[in-house]
């Protein structure tokens, strides 16, 4: 494991909220970061589809520990600010959110993330994110 990746993992399983999701850290890669999720029935809205909420979360958190990745120690990441695109609704198995990081300036980090269901027809795009990070001091 790298020493990104430590410093990920350990981040990552502080977080409550992954936790309460049940989400693992599948991935991690200098500027890129995969979670999933399983579609859990306490998360699912009155259609029966995961809710936005869980589909924005894991994106989210895929994409802000992308931009981590690329920061150096002693620093964190915090968002500024994220737009979804809701494709498709969130059924099947799990969803998987891949964080990419665009572009990683000195004051904000321009990422995206790919969210997606496992169904047993094969994976499909349920939500495209795109956002800002900022730095800040850990």
């Amino acid at each position: 494991m790298t020493p990104e990746h430590a410093r990920i993992a350990d981040s990552f399983a502080r977080q409550t909220f992954m936790a309460t999701l049940r989400a693992d850290l599948l991935e991690v890669a200098p500027g890129r970061v995969r979670i999933a999720a399983p579609l859990l029935a306490e998360c699912a809205q009155q259609h029966g589809a995961g809710h936005a909420g869980v589909t924005f979360a894991l994106g989210d958190s895929a994409a802000g520990y992308a931009a981590l990745s690329v920061m150096p120690e002693g620093r964190e990441v915090m968002t500024v600010e994220m737009k979804i695109n809701l494709l498709a609704p969130a059924t099947g198995r799990r969803l998987v959110a891949t964080g990419e990081v665009l572009r990683s300036g000195r004051r904000l980090v321009v990422v995206r993330a790919s969210v997606v269901a496992e169904r047993d027809g094969g994976p499909v795009t349920v939500a495209e994110m795109l956002g800002t990070m900022i730095p800040v001091d850990a």
